[in-house]
């Protein structure tokens, strides 16, 4: 069964914001960083079952970047809500709905 990927627009920002510090260190920096990052979430509409975090909210680590996709599983769509970096308070730059 494939999923339906559905991003929210605050988890657009958060990649956006993450890809434009990337280049600010080095411009390949973003690309690598997004190309790597669409891979797990291509994978997500595949085999969106990883660890449940809290309520309903799934959390999938990046392997290579201290980051983690957040996100939802409602019937046949995976709904992304956030990339959170895992070394910073997640309650300062993410309000759950």
């Amino acid at each position: 069964m494939k999923f339906q990927l559905l991003l929210d627009p605050r988890a657009i920002d958060d990649i956006q914001n993450v890809i434009d510090y990337y280049n600010e260190q080095s411009q390949s920096l973003g690309e690598k960083f997004e190309k790597y990052l669409n891979k797990y979430i291509i994978g997500l509409s595949k085999n969106p079952f990883f660890q449940k975090r809290y309520d309903e909210v799934h959390c999938l680590p990046l392997k290579k970047y201290p980051f983690m996709i957040h996100f939802s599983i409602i019937k046949d769509q995976v709904f992304i809500h956030a990339l959170i970096h895992t070394k910073l308070n997640p309650s300062k730059n993410w309000i759950k709905k």
